[in-house]
């Protein structure tokens, strides 16, 4: 006999219409099992299930993170990919709980993650947001994910058994860059990502510069296509961005120095931008106490001035801007801040719309994330106070966070408190 649903309603409550940006009032939403039964403004009968009163609160789907590193639980990304997997997991385990707790009920890994990491939440081995994962980042030689320092000739420094770590994929030429992108899906990827340009943690590769070809990129995206998953490219400057989306990448990490020309291309090709401000802002604090070199802190101060007139220059434009952190080791703790960052230049509610509905469509998950809908995942979050005035309850999840509902299941509560 096939066991009854689960039935859970969650009633008086103000819905947020994620794909509109606006409150519903006197909402009442009906779960059953790991999903979401119904959604009405009129009246219910719910006898049958457990009765959450809301109390007029606000109700959000979920919120999704779009650029975090689960297994960067140091800094030092060298000496973690040294590390073996199996210690790597557990720290990763401890850094995905935290995620879920501060709100996030899914991520999308922006490389390091393996699909043992995402079979294990998915079994309820760890506690942690669900995981849509990237594999090994694809790198050129000397490009920002081969983390091999100077001297080093071989490809196999670092341990291609483990699976785990931010160590890149090395291709060079559009017939290695193709299997490196295959070998990701083969290992499970849900989307690619690619080295379009130089990055900050990297010491050598300048901040402004390419990486890949043309025929390269459009190698890996064709790739990523032909497996219905989609590119994801890491670039800063407007070279490496327009370059990146001329050649069919869907997604731009971080971004800082694009300029309105970029923009417009970005928007032409149905691109989003994933900014990653708190990373800036973490690092800017402490990068110099982490060893970092006069060169690196030089591009960190370069980025972190521009990152916000960035998210401007997008909004502007039209493109769509995503919710993204990057965090790294103990910086985890600050991903929340992302929302006083982005409250700086975004209405509170196009924030929160940027880790909900915006961040599902990026994933090509409308409908199952990022939403209170019919049909979608049960992700669910009672907040104290208006978000339409600003988002100080999710910057202050431990007391801002009222219920946490993940798959159906509740996490956290402290409507009683």
């Amino acid at each position: 006999m096939t066991a009854p649903p689960r039935r859970l309603a969650i009633r008086n409550a103000r819905l947020f219409d994620s794909e509109r940006a606006r409150f519903i009032d006197h909402a009442t939403v009906v779960v059953e099992d790991d999903r979401i039964a119904t959604v009405t403004q009129e009246s219910l009968a719910v006898d049958d299930a457990a009765v959450i009163d809301a109390g007029g609160r606000a109700l959000l789907p979920g919120l999704i993170d779009a650029h975090v590193h689960v297994v960067a639980a140091s800094h030092d990304l060298v000496g973690l990919a040294l590390q073996p997997p199996s210690l790597v997991g557990a720290e990763a385990g401890r850094i995905m709980r935290g995620m879920l707790r501060r709100g996030f009920t899914t991520v999308r890994d922006a490389a390091g993650a393996d699909f043992g990491l995402q079979e294990a939440q998915a079994r309820g081995l760890y506690e942690g947001p669900r995981l849509f994962i990237a594999g090994a980042p694809i790198s050129q030689t000397g490009g920002h994910a081969d983390m091999r320092p100077k001297g080093v000739r071989s490809r196999e420094m670092f341990c291609s058994c483990a699976g785990l770590g931010l160590v890149g994929a090395i291709a060079d030429g559009v017939g290695e860059v193709r299997r490196a992108v295959r070998e990701q899906v083969r290992n499970g990827a849900n989307q690619i990502k690619i080295m379009a340009g130089g990055g900050i943690s990297s010491p050598t590769d300048p901040l402004e510069g390419t990486q890949f070809s043309i025929e390269e990129l459009r190698a890996a995206v064709e790739e990523a296509e032909a497996a219905n998953l989609y590119a994801m490219a890491h670039a800063y400057s407007p070279r490496a961005v327009t370059r990146a989306v001329q050649a069919g990448v869907r997604s731009i990490e971080h971004g800082n120095l694009i300029d309105e020309a970029t923009a417009r291309e970005m928007k032409r090709h149905g691109a989003f931008l994933v900014p990653t401000l708190s990373t800036y802002a973490a690092l800017a604090a402490e990068g110099e106490r982490l060893g970092w070199s006069p060169a690196m802190l030089e591009k960190l101060a370069l980025v972190q001035d521009r990152g916000l007139a960035a998210v401007a220059i997008a909004r502007a434009e039209g493109v769509p801007v995503v919710f993204g952190t990057d965090l790294l080791g103990h910086m985890h703790e600050q991903q929340n801040g992302e929302f006083a960052l982005r409250e700086r230049v975004m209405p509170p509610l196009e924030a929160l719309q940027s880790a909900t509905w915006t961040a599902a469509q990026l994933m090509r998950q409308e409908g199952r994330l990022g939403q209170v809908v019919a049909g979608a995942w049960a992700d669910l979050l009672l907040v104290d106070g208006d978000p339409a005035q600003g988002l100080a309850m999710l910057a202050d999840p431990d007391h801002g966070i009222r219920l946490l509902m993940q798959g159906g299941r509740v996490v956290i509560d402290r409507l009683a408190a």
